[in-house]
């Protein structure tokens, strides 16, 4: 008789070898399961990386133009920032505190439950005062040559309008407490930060901006709610500043 040339079937298994016991055969995972289960990880690592890494931010206010426009969408790093200890990986990664000159986000202290964006000014122990807008810490003339002044109004110390006004050109002298940041907007003029409210406990730091992702033209304010998802999609190509994609923050 001639040989089998019929083909195995794939499900079969081979015969056990003699004194060798049978293979139990393995039952595929249902599909739903495998889908679930990689949606879980999923979900997982992003809610790890939001948490410690990194986390996205929208800039609704134009208080940090010319640099950072109202409707830049921010990659900040919530990492570097981190409490950390004292052992030999801790030396080893990238931790650092906060730096003056830093554009950072943190929760505003009034109100933790918005997060703000500033340029930290002052470091503990700094003395921080304005004359004529120009910003002076420790005595010295602080170099900002990324600051703009929308008004080109000098309040003087004398004049006569409401104090929060008046601070805005002449401030201080005050001296920076332990564990906190004096941060101010680098759209001078029209910020409201720590010359009005006080300087930003370093608990409420969040991270460090990177760069920005995407930038989108905002429209304007009375266009809210389904108005403004339909004005972002049907002119996205038109209102995305393309020349501000992977812009770093300085």
């Amino acid at each position: 008789m001639g040989p089998d040339v019929h083909p195995r079937p794939l499900t079969e298994a081979p015969a056990p070898a003699p004194g060798e016991e049978a293979p139990t055969a393995v039952r595929p995972r249902p599909a739903l399961r495998e889908y679930v289960e990689a949606v879980l990880v999923a979900v997982i690592f992003a809610l790890f990386v939001r948490t410690f890494l990194i986390q996205a931010f929208q800039v609704p206010t134009p208080s940090m133009e010319n640099n950072i426009l109202a409707g830049d969408h921010l990659i900040v790093n919530k990492f570097l920032y981190a409490p950390h200890g004292e052992h030999v990986l801790s030396r080893l990664l990238p931790y650092r505190p906060i730096r003056r000159g830093d554009v950072f986000v943190f929760k505003f202290p009034v109100d933790p439950r918005r997060d703000y964006i500033k340029r930290a000014i002052g470091l503990p122990g700094d003395v921080v005062s304005i004359r004529d807008k120009l910003v002076f810490v420790n005595g010295g003339a602080l170099e900002e040559p990324r600051v703009f002044h929308s008004d080109g109004r000098i309040w003087p110390d004398d004049s006569e309008i409401a104090d929060e006004y008046r601070r805005r050109d002449q401030f201080g002298p005050v001296m920076v407490p332990p564990r906190s940041v004096f941060a101010l907007g680098d759209n001078r003029d029209t910020s409201y930060d720590s010359r009005f409210w006080g300087p930003v406990p370093i608990e409420n730091v969040k991270g460090r901006a990177l760069f920005v992702y995407w930038s989108f033209a905002v429209p304007p304010r009375s266009d809210r709610g389904l108005g403004k998802t339909l004005a972002v999609l049907s002119h996205f190509l038109q209102w995305t500043r393309w020349e501000r994609t992977l812009l770093p923050v300085r």
